[in-house]
C-alpha cells in the first residue's frame, strides 16, 4: 500500500499528476492532503518530503518526490503505464520533462483554482507562446502517435495525460480558445472519471487563498 501525500484539490495542480495517475491505473493508496497555504519554503512539509513539498509518495516509508519521478518510480512496476511502442514512448518521456520543468510563463499567469470559471482575455505574448507550445505538443502526439480508439495523447491512458492534467485545467478555468484537435483532447480528459472526482472534490473545499483567487478581475471576470 502506497502513502500519497498532496494539497488541497481547488490549487494543487502538481499533486493532481500523481493522484491521477494512480487512479486511472488502480493502484491502491492511502491519500494524505496538507494546506498549500503559503508560497515559500514550508518546514512543516519537511518530515512528508525531503524538498518539503508535495506530491511525495511514500512506499512502505521510503518517500518519492517531485511529480516526474513518482511517475518514473511507479512506472517501474507498471509499464503499461508508458506507451508500448518506443518511439511514442520516448516522446511521451519528452513532453513530460518538458511539462515538468517548463512553461512557467503559463503557470505564473493562469495559477490553479478550479473555483474559477472565467470569461478569458487575450494572453501576454510570453504566455501564449506557452499556450501555442502546449498546443503543438497535444496535435503532435494526437495526429501522430496516438494508436487505437483511446483519446488520449498516445491513444491509451500513460503518465504523458496525467503530466499535462493541470494544463488542460488551467486552460479551461481561463477560457483559453483551443483548436479542435487540442479542444477535443481537452474535452475527453476532462470527462475522465479521476479527473472528475478531483474537480468536484476542489470545489467543495472550503480553504481560500488570496493570492490564488486575485485573478477574476483580470480575466474578463466570472462566467
Amino acid at each position: 500500500m502506497y502513502d500519497l501525500y498532496i494539497g488541497n484539490k481547488n490549487y494543487s495542480s502538481w499533486s493532481l499528476r500523481a493522484w491521477l495517475l494512480m487512479k486511472h491505473f488502480g493502484l491502491p493508496f492511502t491519500e494524505h492532503m496538507v494546506s498549500v497555504a503559503g508560497r515559500d519554503y514550508n518546514a512543516a512539509l519537511k518530515p512528508l518530503a525531503g524538498n518539503a513539498k508535495v506530491p511525495c509518495l511514500h512506499d512502505d516509508g521510503f518517500q518519492v518526490w517531485e511529480s516526474i519521478a513518482i511517475a518514473e518510480y511507479l512506472a517501474e512496476r507498471h509499464p503499461q503505464m508508458w506507451p508500448a511502442n518506443a518511439q511514442a514512448r520516448a516522446r511521451a518521456r519528452c513532453i513530460s520533462a518538458e511539462m515538468h520543468a517548463g512553461f512557467a510563463k503559463l503557470r505564473t499567469a493562469m495559477p490553479m483554482n478550479l473555483k474559477l470559471k472565467l470569461k478569458g482575455k487575450p494572453s501576454a505574448p510570453e504566455v501564449q507562446r506557452d499556450i501555442d507550445r502546449v498546443i503543438e505538443i497535444w496535435e503532435e502526439a494526437r495526429t501522430q502517435f496516438a494508436t487505437g480508439d483511446g483519446p488520449y495523447l498516445f491513444g491509451d491512458f500513460s503518465v504523458a495525460d496525467a503530466m499535462y492534467a493541470p494544463i488542460v485545467w488551467r486552460l479551461h478555468i481561463y477560457n483559453v480558445p483551443l483548436p479542435p484537435v487540442a479542444a477535443a483532447y481537452s474535452e475527453a480528459l476532462r470527462a475522465h472519471p479521476a479527473m472528475r472526482e478531483w474537480y468536484e472534490a476542489g470545489i467543495r473545499e472550503s480553504e481560500a487563498h488570496a493570492h490564488y483567487d486575485r485573478l477574476a478581475d483580470e480575466y474578463g471576470g466570472l462566467r
